[in-house]
């Protein structure tokens, strides 16, 4: 599946994260001096819709691009969304990700669980790469 850059700055979360998770992402990019994984995105909205981990650590590293999969949301079929945990809520939609993120409310973390029916690529894209301003 095709990535691309993408600049940090426009990039907009809808969950909230877990400290200690970005702590382990921040020492585990930083460790391997390479970005591993894409984030996915909304090509509209720019929400990110996997890896507000990922993000939080790469604005730790003062990083002003990241890998992303970018992606038609709404109207893209080989992408789904449901409720992380469904005893704690019923059902999320596509629309209600993006209302959180466009609304600048949160969801509490790890509430939505995205689900593509392609191949995530592993990537190493070096940080010397991403920390440039040419993106």
């Amino acid at each position: 599946m095709p990535w691309e850059l993408v600049d940090i700055a426009h990039l907009r979360p809808h969950e909230h994260i877990r400290p200690q998770r970005v702590e382990e992402m921040y020492r585990k990019i930083y460790t391997n001096n390479y970005f591993h994984k894409p984030l996915l995105v909304d090509r509209t909205t720019m929400t990110i819709l996997d890896g507000h981990h990922r993000y939080n650590a790469s604005l730790l590293l003062g990083l002003t691009s990241v890998p992303a999969i970018v992606l038609d949301y709404l109207e893209d079929e080989t992408i789904s969304v449901e409720a992380w945990h469904p005893q704690e809520r019923r059902s999320v939609s596509k629309q209600d990700v993006l209302a959180a993120a466009l609304d600048f409310r949160l969801m509490p973390p790890k509430s939505t669980r995205h689900a593509i029916s392609t191949a995530i690529p592993r990537l190493q894209v070096p940080l010397s790469k991403l920390r440039s301003t040419a993106s």
